[in-house]
Order: C-alpha cells, then structure tokens, then sequence
C-alpha cells in the first residue's frame, strides 16, 4: 500500500483525510514541520498534502513553504500537493514555483482529492520507472541495449530476438517502419556479438545514387571513371571483422542486387574498375520500412537475395501499437533533454499525456524523440502541455456548430464574430468563451472545468486571471 503524508494543523481536517483515504493508502499525519520531516525521512511517502499555514504561522505561509522547500531538497521527486484557503492563492502559485506538484483549494471535496492524489502516484510510478531505467541503460551500454527502452510484449520479444541472434554469426533483416528504430536494433546485436571489438559501419542505400551506391559499397580504383584519382576502398571492406548494416536495402537498384548477393555467397568483392577478388569478413544487417514480400512479388527485389540476408528477421512494432511505451518513452526523453538544455522540466499535463496516447505518430519514435526536444525548449512552465508539443488545438474548438457538422460555418460567425480580427484576437475570444462554458457547464468545479478542457487546474486559474473570470 502507497503511503501517504498528510501535514495540516486542523485536526478536523487530518481525521477526514484518513477517514476518506485510509482504505487507499497507508496515511501518515503531522501538524507541524519537524514532526513532517522527521516523518518524511523516516518513510520517504511519493506522495505528500501540505497545508501551508502551519504553526507558528498559521496565518501565513512561511512554515509551509519552509517544509515544501525542505522536502523537495531531500527528495525531489517527490510529488507535493498544497492545500490552500481560495484567499491564499498567491502563495499557492509560489509554492508550485519551487516545486510543488500541485494545489487544491479548501474546502476539501474528497472525489475530487482522490483524482489528483491518483495522478500524483501514477506520475511518481512513472518517474521512478524512468529513474531505474535511465541506471540500467548505463549498464546496458556495455551488453548493447543503450538507447532501446519499452515494456510492452512485442519490445520484449525484440530484446529476447536480440539476446539470441547477437551470438550467431549469421545475416539479420530487421523490418519495420519508418522511425521505429532499426539502425539501433542493428548497433545492439553488433554491440553484444562476437564481432563488437570492430567496427559497425552504416550506409542508407535509399539515399545514395544508384551510379554513386556501387562505389560506396565495394570501392573503386584509380581511373575506374571520371574523378577516380586514386584507389578507394568501400564500405564493406572498412568493416572487415565486424558488421555492415544496410539501412533501406528495399530501395536497391536489382543490378547492385546480384553483386552483393555473390558477396553473401562468396565472401569476396571486386572494387569498381578492378579485377582482383578481395576477401572480406563481414557480418550483414540490414533494414527496410518496404514490404520486402511484396516487392518480390513486384520483380523489384531477388527471392534468393532476401533468403540470404533475411536467416533471420527480427519484425520492430510501430510506435502506435506500443501502448504504454509512449508515456515511458516520452518521460525518458523529457529528462534527457531537459537535463541537456538545462531546463527544469517536470512532467506532461494531463491534456498532452493524452495527446500523446491518441496521436497515431506516423514518424514513430523518432517523431515522438523531436515532439519532445520541442516541448523542453518551447515550454514556458515546468508541466509540458500539449500545444509544447506542437499538437493542434482541439478538434471540438475548429468545429464549433449547431448542429456538429464541422462544414456548417454558420454558427462560429455570429457567435465568435471573427471578422476583421487577427489570429491572435480570434484565438483570445475562443479561449475565453470556452472559459466560460466550462465554467457554467461544471456549475463553478474548477476541477472539472479544468478537465473538460484538459488543462492542469494552476493553469486553469492561471487563464481565468489572464481573462479577468471569476469562479462565479
């Protein structure tokens, strides 16, 4: 059971709480800073409420702020929800500058509590997830699976493919689409094989002229064409002894097809220009996003190439289908790039979190790794939300109508009045309208209200003091 701090000088409010969250979680009480601290050394809860008029200032705030600061310097991951009178809102908003995770105002509504204290342990499991693997990933560097994190069973298969294959000296074709992460497959077999003292050469053979991709694959004499002033050697040869990995082989040219079949069968290449058998010991991986069984069938690539390179495949999952991988990925490049850009990055609201379980990601990691550097330099606050992330606005603020049907424009115009207003202007009335009918609709719940617009509730209070709206 999760524990649970609870630090309030009321003692009518303590006896609530544990009445209400006693079956939940293991509740631990203070009335005043030292007993808080000692309490929370002793335990160290995920979780803590803090209200911050304590004694001997319970009029004010300093005591408060004083354990919210000191909490967080022994433990900043941990989560601090600051209950607080409507009258006191300023210092709420301080706190949550220092670090509190959020705030609630008094008096205390018990449903509405159990939601945010949920969220709170859900985004404390997740960083202390992300924690553990961020540790394993340094020791994963040394046995290959730097750079590769997910828990759902399709990613745990792959680690399984990759922890067996790595050993056997045998060809890998590794599917999947675009930025699913194929070329960090292929550094993780070639890092935990035999061959990881040599090198790990990469070539994108959809990104190469077919005229140039001969040339960079098997080398080239001196005088083999026009510009060829010395002998070079190619790609194949610069990874004698350890791996070559063919990213995209699916685009190439069938010529091209037939000579590196016969390196697969023989071992031994020709430079471009030259007629003397080189022997070269290498290991082929390659990658292709193209459905390699339909191109065979298409004429566009050898049966008998695929058969040679594809003794085993290893089938990479897209990122859509990757569950709650998304939410973990996302929190490990959060931290990542906050730590790189120095910027003091908390979390995703829950409005981007939930964005980032619709979206489809077409682009897969690699789109959902630059949603995330984005994010961490455009935010203005510590919780990312989704417009960090360069999501559109809600579909339902684009399709205001009636009658739902997103073409009837008739009811945006005499209703919003858009006309001769800039984008700014315009975007500022559909945010204020949609303040209010949240308002109305949650009949004053600011938590609600905050929900139905998937906002976190400080920014929610942060919009209404930008808009001059009032809870009534």
């Amino acid at each position: 059971m999760e524990k649970l701090l609870i630090v309030d000088d009321s003692g009518e409010i303590r006896k609530q709480l544990k009445w209400g969250l006693g079956k939940r979680y293991r509740i631990l009480l203070a009335e005043s800073v030292d007993e808080a601290l000692k309490l929370f050394a002793q335990h160290t809860p995920k979780v803590v409420t803090l209200d911050l008029g304590l004694p001997p200032d319970i009029d004010g705030a300093s005591e408060g702020l004083r354990c919210l600061q000191q909490m967080l310097q022994q433990q900043p991951t941990c989560k601090v929800i600051v209950l607080s009178g409507n009258e006191d809102h300023a210092n709420a908003l301080t706190a949550v500058d220092m670090g509190a995770y959020d705030y609630y105002h008094k008096p205390i509504d018990l449903d509405e509590l159990k939601i945010i204290l949920s969220r709170a342990f859900h985004v404390a499991g997740l960083e202390e997830e992300n924690h553990r693997l961020q540790i394993s990933a340094g020791q994963d560097k040394e046995n290959g699976y730097s750079g590769i994190f997910g828990q759902c069973p399709q990613m745990l298969q792959v680690f399984a493919m990759i922890k067996k294959v790595a050993s056997i000296d045998v060809p890998i074709l590794i599917l999947g689409e675009s930025g699913t992460g194929k070329e960090v497959v292929a550094r993780a077999i070639h890092n935990r094989g035999i061959r990881k003292a040599n090198n790990i050469i990469a070539i994108n053979c959809g990104a190469i002229p077919e005229n140039l991709l001969e040339s960079e694959l098997f080398g080239h004499e001196k005088g083999a064409f026009t510009g060829a002033q010395s002998r070079v050697q190619g790609k194949v040869e610069y990874a004698e002894g350890g791996t070559l990995f063919l990213d995209e082989i699916g685009e190439m040219s069938p010529l091209l097809q037939v000579k590196l079949l016969r390196f697969l069968q023989e071992k031994v290449i020709q430079r471009v220009g030259g007629r003397e058998d080189i022997a070269v010991d290498t290991r082929i991986v390659a990658a292709t996003n193209v459905d390699i069984q339909e191109s065979i069938k298409n004429g566009k690539f050898r049966e008998d190439l695929y058969y040679r390179i594809g003794v085993i495949a290893i089938d990479l999952p897209p990122l859509r289908e990757r569950g709650e991988d998304i939410e973990l990925l996302a929190n490990i490049f959060l931290r990542r790039f906050g730590q790189e850009f120095g910027q003091k990055v908390r979390g995703f609201s829950a409005a981007a979190l939930k964005w980032l379980r619709d979206y489809e990601w077409p682009g897969n990691v690699r789109e959902l790794e630059n949603k995330v550097k984005r994010a961490v330099v455009m935010a203005e606050s510590p919780i990312i939300e989704a417009c960090d992330l360069g999501f559109e606005e809600r579909q339902e603020i684009l399709n205001v109508s009636a009658d739902d049907n997103p073409m009837d424009t008739t009811a945006n115009t005499s209703e919003f009045h858009f006309s001769g207003m800039t984008l700014k202007e315009a975007r500022r009335q559909v945010e204020h309208i949609l303040l209010q009918q949240a308002l109305e609709d949650s009949q004053g719940n600011i938590l609600k209200a905050a929900e139905e617009l998937g906002v976190s509730r400080p920014t929610f209070y942060d919009l209404l003091k930008k808009h001059g709206l009032h809870q009534s």
